[in-house]
């Protein structure tokens, strides 16, 4: 019978060189929900994807997916295993060269040996999923931002993906893009049976449609829990986090000596 966790992060920790990136992560990721991974700019959100994807080992513990230990696999496995993930970068990553069409095609072309005829059918499925069928033969350039992610989620879709990571989804669109998208990841992930790991700074968009949340800060999970306990928490860094306050758990100043006596210093050695 399979695990109800589609992911489970044990004690997890990551390096490069000597330089800690993550310490101690424990996470559980339940299949078919939509879980969040938030904090601030170089806390280790996107290296817990790479680590999740197989593009790096841990330092130490393990990352399993669907009862797996994704650092064990070999070559063969680790890329079938990948063939089950569906991946949304940052910008959405498009090929700038082909069409919308063989964007999406790319995936089913590659991994498959389906016939064009199939393959057409389900690239203009895939497209119609995300309002853009209609834009099938444009090129990635004569699309807005807000398009070219929805054709960067339908190709992330297009072998019916167990495992969708989102690479920062919201980065750079207006609101009406933002909430679309937003709204897109929760449907699609439920008409596809999928799990999906969002890692994300916007806040306000991720607490209506996600499930569960966990927030790191220096490599480390400092608080977790569903919508509405992240709303009603009066942990520091949960709070300024959700509330963009300036100062916090995470400081305005970086530590310096006190300004007074600096200044002080400056006048005695002038």
């Amino acid at each position: 019978m399979p695990d109800d966790n589609l992911v489970k992060i044990s004690d997890l920790s990551f390096a490069y060189d000597e330089r800690p990136i993550l310490d101690g992560i424990n996470m559980e990721i339940p299949r078919g929900k939509v879980v969040a991974i938030m904090g601030g700019s170089g806390c280790g959100k996107t290296t817990l994807l790479r680590l999740i994807g197989g593009q790096l080992k841990p330092t130490r513990g393990s990352v399993q997916v669907d009862g797996r230990a994704v650092d064990r696999m070999g070559h063969e496995e680790l890329y079938a295993l990948r063939r089950r993930m569906g991946m949304l970068f940052q910008f959405g990553a498009l090929f700038t060269d082909v069409s919308v069409f063989d964007n999406v095609a790319f995936q089913l072309r590659e991994h498959t040996d389906l016939p064009e005829e199939l393959i057409r059918d389900m690239t203009l499925m895939k497209l119609n999923a995300v309002g853009l069928r209609g834009a099938h033969a444009r090129m990635p350039g004569e699309l807005s931002g807000g398009m070219a992610r929805r054709v960067a989620l339908a190709r992330a879709i297009a072998l019916d993906p167990m495992l969708i990571m989102y690479d920062e989804p919201f980065t750079g669109l207006d609101p009406i893009s933002l909430g679309i998208i937003g709204q897109l990841i929760r449907k699609l992930n439920d008409a596809l049976g999928a799990t999906s790991i969002m890692v994300t700074h916007d806040i306000h968009e991720s607490l209506m449609i996600v499930d569960y949340i966990y927030f790191m800060s220096a490599g480390r999970v400092v608080a977790q829990g569903t919508p509405d306990e992240i709303r009603a928490s009066q942990d520091p860094f949960v709070h300024q986090f959700v509330n963009a306050e300036a100062d916090g758990p995470v400081p305005f100043h970086v530590a310096a000596p006190s300004f007074g006596q600096e200044l002080l210093r400056g006048v005695g050695n002038g």
